[in-house]
């Protein structure tokens, strides 16, 4: 059993950086060099929230809240995203994940959005993700697969890798 209420979650900042760099390896997630440096400028910008879920003070996990989503359907609506959630494998059925989408509820319902948008990968991989989002109360959006963000067409050819997604939805509106 966990306690979820032990997970606090805030922003992060520079000095996060290694500590995200280590979660992101622990969880085998490439990332570009400079890539928290960039999404710590872009939530400078007002474009994103990067937010890090800490247990007794140990960085357990990250994610952020993309206010301009690369996925049109959610820009033109403007539904914000849940985006690159990870949880250190040593902290995993902690509640970190949910801690940290709860987070990103409350910040998109305070800036008035009815909506929130998540994808998730569509192999094993993402079994225990699939899970937890639906839990939440999210829903496909029923536009299909997506590859890198894009409709996936009938028949079309894809791989199977942490680019194809299924788009899910919540309405904030309804009980967490």
């Amino acid at each position: 059993m966990f306690d979820a209420a032990s997970v606090k979650v805030r922003p992060a900042t520079a000095q996060d950086i290694p500590a995200l760099e280590s979660v992101a390896l622990a969880v085998s997630s490439h990332k570009e060099s400079g890539y928290f440096e960039r999404c710590l400028s872009e939530q400078a910008e007002g474009k994103r929230a990067v937010l890090v879920g800490l247990i007794d003070g140990q960085t357990a996990g990250f994610g952020m809240l993309n206010w301009f989503p690369g996925y049109a359907p959610f820009r033109r609506l403007g539904i914000p995203e849940i985006q690159d959630l990870n949880t250190d494998p040593a902290f995993r059925r902690r509640g970190v994940a949910g801690a940290i989408i709860s987070a990103c509820e409350n910040l998109a319902r305070e800036k008035g959005c009815s909506q929130m948008g998540i994808g998730v990968g569509l192999y094993a991989g993402y079994g225990a993700a699939q899970r937890l989002y639906v839990r939440r109360g999210y829903i496909p959006d029923g536009a299909g697969v997506v590859y890198d963000r894009a409709p996936v067409r009938p028949g079309e050819i894809r791989p199977v890798d942490d680019d194809l997604n299924l788009m899910m939805m919540k309405d904030l509106s309804a009980a967490s």
